[in-house]
Parts: C-alpha cells; structure tokens; sequence
C-alpha cells in the first residue's frame, strides 16, 4: 500500500509539471522595430506621455478639473502633517515618502533613516511608497494582511484602488486611509477639532495635492520623438515588453493602474506532502502555492480570488519589494516571475536584462507646476 502511494504521487507530481510548464515556449515570430515604428506601436498599445509641467497636463486631458493653487498648497501641508493621524506621529508620507521640499527631510523620514539601513540610500528615490514589506500605520500598527504600500505618485491616473480594485474614486480612498485603524487612524470629528478646516475642505486639499504627483521620465521624451532619450537595451526591453504581452495590462500614461487581472495566470505543481499521524489513516497536507512565493498575510486579492489591481510601473525600479506582499526584494525576480507566471515565458537573462534596462527609464521626478496662476 505505501509503494502504491509513493507511485502515485509520484506520479501526480510529474504530470502536473508537465501540464504546468509554459505554453509559450514555442519559438514566435515577433516584429521588428525602428525607432519611429517602436514609438508609434508603443502609443498604438496605449502608452502615453506625461507633459513637462502640471498647468499642460490640466489644459491638455484634465479641462474641466479646477484646482486653485491655495488648495494645492493646503493639502502638501497637510499631506506631510502627523497630526493627521490619531497619535499625531504618522502622516501620509510615513508610507507614502516624498521629499516636500528638495533636499529636506521630514521628522518621520529621520527616524526611518535613524532606524533602518537600506533607508538612507534610498530615501531620495521619491518611491511614493515606505520600501517596507507590509506597510506599518497609527502606533506602527501592522496591516492585517501583510499588504506594502502602493505608491502615491501617478495614483491620479489610476482607474481602481488598492490591491483589491474594489476601490474606484481618489476621493474614496483617502476618506479609507484616514479612518482606517491600521493607518491614520482618525475620525472625522477628531480632525476638525485639530484644524481650522472642515472634513471636506481637508479630503478635497489633499486630492488636490495628490493630483499634482505625476512623474516625467526620458520614456516619455522618446514618445515625444527623442530618439536618444533612451538607450539600445531599454528600446529592446520595450520591444520585448511588448511582444510578450506585457503592456496589454500596463498600459496609459501611469503604465499599470487601470485594471483588475489574475494572479498568477499560470500555476505551476504544488508540492503534497504526506505526513503520518496518530490516527488511523495518513494525514495528506495541501501545501499553497497560490503564489510563486511565500503567501505572507494569506492574501489572496479580491474575495480570495486571486485577482488584484495591475500596479503602477512608473518609478517601479525604486519601489521594492514586490508584490502584494513584498515577498520578492529584486526587480529582476520580479520581471522573471512575471514572464514565466503572467505570460508564460522563461524569459533569458538577457530578455530580463533588457527589459529592466526599459523600466529604468520609467523613473522620473514629480513634474513642476508653471509659475501661472492655477484658477
């Protein structure tokens, strides 16, 4: 009976291997590129450019957004502000971190510098996140899910939310992180006490300034017609990034943001362990493998159905860790779990390289406002 069993697993295991191997290993005929026709293919799949300045984004694809320059400034003050929060020591930018001025540091980005190593080098990558696996709120309370912080630049441009997607409106989502016990923690009630402003009047400022967190990178020098904005190996990754179906869902001017998909698409063997017990019969554990990684928080996106908002690529290089969890710390992990999970390809380091080499230039800087008055 025991070789009988160990057969059949045996068994078992080799065929789901097989079955789960990628689909796509199968050699492709994929087009080749110029620059001209790799730019326009690129706009054709739906990747857009960032204007230079925050005035030519509103006039050019936000006409009928009115947004004064009190209001912007009223939510950067507030944005950076700990008294948002119940304990008044964490403010939106504990994990959200961007610098509020150019070489400034605020209290809550000192003590993070003070107490963790890998902070100081990468404070100043503007991230717009915390660069923690799962993010730490009101009294550094953990989320209960083990969820890392989304980044706040280019969130405007989003469609949905949260990892989930359930979440639609900006507006929305701020009113969520405000009461939220494991993030700032605070009534509405609370807050009107400490400022001179109504609850409205603080959710509509600090929309308002998050609006203003878009990004520009060379990427969007090259859709502009900059042929040298970006170098040979990132044009190949954008090639690539194309061919194999990525920009199918990161796509628009945030590159990622717009929708809800399966994650992992392709699942690959699980591992059944046989444990004997001190019953009668043998104990037969199910070990998850939900996710081509350690499942930390037991997440598995919206009602448990393993499907999640596409993130953000823009700044993507300087956002780790990865995942809804944080369980992948480099970028090249995550690029290789992706092609062989999402799009089914064992993608050669050279493919990982290259396509790497393309997300680099998706870095960029919060774009400036012009020195017009915004009425």
């Amino acid at each position: 009976m025991k070789i009988f069993m160990r057969i059949l697993l045996f068994a078992f295991v080799v065929i789901s291997i097989l079955l789960s191997l990628p689909s796509l290993l199968k050699q492709r005929d994929f087009p080749s590129y110029n620059d001209d026709s790799l730019r326009k293919t690129a706009i054709k799949k739906g990747l857009k450019s960032i204007p230079k300045s925050y005035e030519e984004y509103l006039e050019k694809y936000e006409q009928n957004t009115i947004l004064n320059k009190e209001k912007i400034a009223l939510g950067k003050e507030l944005f950076f502000n700990p008294n948002l929060s119940l304990n008044k020591k964490t403010s939106c930018t504990t994990c959200h971190m961007i610098s509020k001025e150019e070489n400034s540091i605020t209290k809550e980005e000192q003590v993070l510098i003070d107490t963790n190593n890998c902070v100081r080098c990468h404070l100043k990558d503007e991230s717009g996140t915390d660069r923690f696996s799962s993010s730490l709120g009101d009294n550094n309370t953990l989320n209960p899910h083990h969820l890392n912080t989304i980044t706040i630049l280019n969130s405007s441009l989003a469609k949905t939310f949260t990892w989930s997607g359930e979440v639609k409106i900006l507006k929305e989502q701020i009113i969520n992180s405000i009461k939220s016990t494991h993030k700032l923690n605070i009534s509405a009630e609370e807050l009107e006490k400490r400022f001179d402003y109504n609850y409205e009047e603080i959710i509509d400022a600090i929309e308002a300034y998050i609006k203003t967190l878009l990004t520009r990178s060379s990427f969007d020098e090259f859709l502009e017609g900059d042929n040298n904005a970006i170098n040979k190996q990132a044009k190949q990754g954008l090639v690539n990034f194309m061919n194999f179906g990525c920009s199918g869902c990161h796509t628009g001017r945030s590159v990622g943001g717009q929708s809800v998909q399966r994650f992992p698409l392709r699942n690959f063997a699980g591992i059944h362990d046989l444990r004997p017990n001190l019953g009668p019969a043998p104990d037969f554990e199910i070990i998850d493998n939900t996710f081509p990684f350690e499942n930390k928080g037991e997440y598995k996106g919206r009602a448990n159905t393993s499907f999640f908002r596409v993130p953000i690529l823009r700044n993507v290089t300087k956002t780790s860790p990865y995942f809804h969890n944080g369980s992948v710390d480099k970028i090249r992990k995550a690029v290789e779990i992706m092609g062989r999970h999402q799009v089914g390809i064992n993608l050669t380091n050279t493919q990982i390289d290259d396509i790497v080499a393309f997300l680099k230039t998706l870095e960029g800087n919060v774009i400036k406002q012009s020195k017009k008055e915004i009425k």
